[in-house]
C-alpha cells in the first residue's frame, strides 16, 4: 500500500502540469486579457500620461497630456505589457510559473495588488466550511436513508422518501437560498439567523464556545441551501449498491446459516455496498466547492475561493486563476489518495498493490 500512495503522489506533479498547461494554452488564445482590459480602460476614461508623446505627436506642455478617446502611446501600451509580464514569450511566462508553483509562490494579483498565495489562505475557511460540512452532512443523511429504503423496497416510505428527494433535487440552491434569507434571516418574516458572514464582528473577543456556536449559527442557512439538492444521488447510489447486494448469494448464505437480519445487512452488505459509495466521496466534496458554492457565496455574502475565482476570471486577474486552479486541482488528487485508502480501510481484503 505505501509503495501504491507513493507512486499515486509522484503522478501529482504530471498531472498538475498538464492541467495547469492546458489551461494556460488556453487562456492565450481567449481575448480581453488584462493588458486589453487596462488599455480599454484607459481610453474609456482618459488618462493623464506625463512625460509620454503619442504616435508621432509633439508632447504637449504641462504636467500631463490628456488623452482621451485617442490612440494610446506605444510606449504606454509596452509599459503595460511589461507591468503584467506579457513582454516574455507565452512559454518562458509558463516554465517561470512552473518553477514558482513547486515552492508555491503563486505570484500577486493584477488588480487586488495583493499575493495570491494570501488572498486564497484568506479564503480557504469559507470554502472549506462550506464544502466540508455540507458533504458530511449529505453522507451523514443519504447513507441511512439509502439503506432504509433498500430495505424498504416498493414501501410507501421508500416512495414518499423518494419523492421528497427529487422535490429537493429540483429546486435550485440559489433560490431556496433566497427563501431561506426571507423566511429566516429578516427577510419577511423572522430574523433567528444572520443574513452574511462567517462569524459576527466582535467574534475573536467570545469564548470558545461561543465562537463555535456562533460560527454553527452562521453556517446553518447556506449549508441547508447546498445539501437540499444534493440528497438525491447519494441516496440512490446507496439504495442501488445494496439492492445489489442484498440479491448476491453470500447474502442467501449468510442467511441460511441462520445470521440475523443485523448481521447479514451490516456485517457482510454494508462493507461490499459502501466501496462505490466511499469512491465518490472526493469527487461530492470538490463538486461542491466547484458549483454550488459560488451563488452560495454570493447571496450569503460569503469570501470563499469560488467567488474569488470568479471575480478573476470576469477581471482577467490570470495568476489568480491559475492560483485556484492550482489549489483545486490539488486538493481533489490528494482527495482521490484519500478515496482510495478509505477502500481499504473498508473492505482491507482490497490490495492496491496485486497485479494480475
Amino acid at each position: 500500500m505505501a509503495a501504491y500512495l507513493l507512486r499515486r503522489l509522484l503522478l501529482i506533479i504530471p498531472t498538475l502540469v498538464g492541467i495547469i498547461a492546458i489551461n494556460f494554452a488556453v487562456v492565450q488564445l481567449a481575448p480581453g486579457g488584462p493588458v486589453e482590459q487596462m488599455v480599454a480602460k484607459l481610453k474609456g476614461q482618459g488618462a493623464v500620461l506625463s512625460g509620454i508623446t503619442g504616435q508621432g505627436q509633439p508632447e504637449a506642455s504641462g504636467p500631463g497630456l490628456y488623452r482621451g478617446a485617442q490612440g494610446l502611446d506605444p510606449h504606454l501600451i509596452a509599459q503595460i505589457r511589461k507591468m503584467f509580464g506579457f513582454d516574455k514569450p507565452p512559454l518562458a511566462r509558463f516554465v517561470e510559473m512552473l518553477k514558482n508553483y513547486a515552492t508555491f509562490h503563486l505570484g500577486k494579483s493584477f488588480f487586488l495588488d495583493r499575493p495570491v498565495l494570501s488572498l486564497v489562505l484568506s479564503r480557504m475557511p469559507v470554502s472549506i466550511s462550506l464544502g466540508l460540512w455540507s458533504t458530511l452532512l449529505v453522507y451523514l443523511v443519504s447513507i441511512p436513508l439509502g439503506i432504509a429504503k433498500a430495505v424498504r423496497d416498493g414501501s410507501r416510505f421508500d416512495v414518499a422518501s423518494t419523492a421528497a428527494i427529487l422535490l429537493g433535487y429540483a429546486v435550485p440552491s440559489f433560490l431556496l437560498a433566497i427563501m431561506l434569507i426571507v423566511l429566516f434571516a429578516g427577510g419577511s418574516f423572522v430574523q433567528w439567523f444572520p443574513l452574511r458572514g462567517l462569524v459576527s464582528a466582535g467574534w475573536w473577543s467570545l469564548s470558545w464556545p461561543a465562537r463555535i456556536g456562533d460560527y454553527l449559527w452562521h453556517m446553518v442557512l447556506p449549508v441547508i441551501a447546498m445539501t437540499v439538492g444534493g440528497f438525491a444521488s447519494l441516496t440512490m447510489l446507496t439504495k442501488n449498491s445494496f439492492l445489489e447486494e442484498i440479491g448476491k448469494q453470500y447474502v442467501l448464505t449468510a442467511r441460511a446459516k441462520g445470521a440475523s437480519e443485523r448481521r447479514v445487512l451490516y456485517g457482510h452488505v454494508f462493507r461490499n455496498a459502501m466501496l462505490l459509495v466511499v469512491a465518490t466521496f472526493p469527487q461530492a466534496f470538490v463538486g461542491i466547492l466547484f458549483t454550488s458554492a459560488l451563488l452560495i457565496e454570493i447571496i450569503f455574502s460569503l469570501n470563499g475561493l469560488g467567488l474569488l475565482g470568479f471575480t478573476a476570471a470576469v477581471q482577467r486577474d490570470y495568476p489568480v486563476m491559475f492560483g485556484t486552479l492550482y489549489v483545486f486541482t490539488l486538493l481533489g488528487l490528494v482527495l482521490q489518495i484519500i478515496g482510495d485508502f478509505l477502500y481499504t480501510v473498508i473492505d482491507p481484503r482490497i490490495d492496491f498493490e496485486v497485479r494480475r
